[in-house]
């Protein structure tokens, strides 16, 4: 396969990526991943039953993904870029040799990071640019896809390079740590508003008690709310409390303010109802944490 037709494959892939994410928001479905997208009459997968995937269009892989709960340790390193583990313990395996062969040609390639079963965060272009075969790894660096579009003439330095992908891969790992976070907080609180119900969950947040900025404010489930969009704002700015017990608290103004429908039944009868929580207990939110947000709400 020429260059050429090997760009315009990739090309078409990111252009599709780029349609689904705006389509489905960065969380896109493993089905619909598996199927992929048609390309000259021809069906082209972005998953398979591997993690360094090749569709059989392509000479070199196309996607290399980390699976939710998978075998291979694939994280982050503290220079900020994802070490992605080889396939098996063979450096030979023609996998690692076609992520080699990648490498060398500088392909841009599709990262898919599982967050939870069936659901993954994509991202686009990223490049190979470190191999360890000591330590069984490649080391992947995110780009901005803007940098595709680029002349040779328009490219900057290395050094710049280099620059600009640590701080893409970071804003993607941060990206992926806030799905993954919402993904996991939505699924203990069975996708619905733990206020009002609401089932949409395309219209559901995850919400700190204890902001992220702040210490303790680790994303994990016990630190979150499933909450619609206008409850998540109205938590956030202290319009909203929730009390040690679940019990929701109205701020005083609020509840004696006259508006239209939505603030009758969206906050004013919200005021002393109970919280929906998670069945399992270790996902509860924490009544300590809770504390010390309703402390905030009181003195707002």
């Amino acid at each position: 396969m020429s260059l050429f037709e090997d760009a315009a494959v990739r090309n078409a892939a990111f252009a599709w990526l780029k349609e689904r994410v705006g389509y489905h928001g960065d969380v896109l479905p493993y089905e619909e991943l598996r199927r992929g997208f048609e390309f000259r009459g021809e069906r082209v997968p972005l998953l398979g039953p591997q993690g360094i995937f090749k569709p059989r269009v392509l000479d070199l892989p196309l996607t290399i993904t980390t699976a939710p709960s998978g075998p291979y340790a694939d994280a982050f390193g503290i220079d900020g870029l994802l070490r992605y583990k080889y396939r098996g313990t063979d450096p030979e395996h023609p996998d690692n040799r076609g992520l080699r062969r990648a490498m060398a040609r500088q392909v841009p390639l599709i990262y898919l990071h599982g967050i939870a079963r069936g659901r993954y965060v994509p991202a686009w272009p990223v490049f190979l640019v470190g191999d360890s075969p000591e330590r069984l790894t490649f080391t992947v660096a995110v780009d901005d896809d803007a940098h595709l579009r680029l002349s040779t003439v328009d490219r900057v330095s290395e050094a710049d390079e280099d620059t600009r992908r640590r701080y893409v891969t970071a804003t993607v790992r941060q990206r992926i740590h806030q799905r993954a976070f919402r993904e996991r907080v939505l699924d203990a609180y069975r996708s619905i508003c733990a206020v009002c119900r609401l089932r949409h969950r395309e219209l559901l947040e995850a919400a700190h008690i204890t902001p992220d900025r702040d210490p303790g404010g680790e994303p994990v489930v016990s630190n979150g709310v499933s909450l619609c969009k206008i409850h998540h704002a109205a938590f956030d700015r202290q319009i909203l409390g929730i009390r040690p017990d679940h019990v929701v608290q109205i701020r005083r103004d609020i509840l004696e303010e006259i508006d239209g429908p939505m603030l009758l039944h969206g906050l004013q009868e919200m005021h002393g109802s109970r919280i929906a929580i998670p069945r399992t207990a270790r996902f509860r939110p924490d009544p300590d944490r809770l504390a010390a947000r309703y402390e905030q709400f009181l003195r707002a």
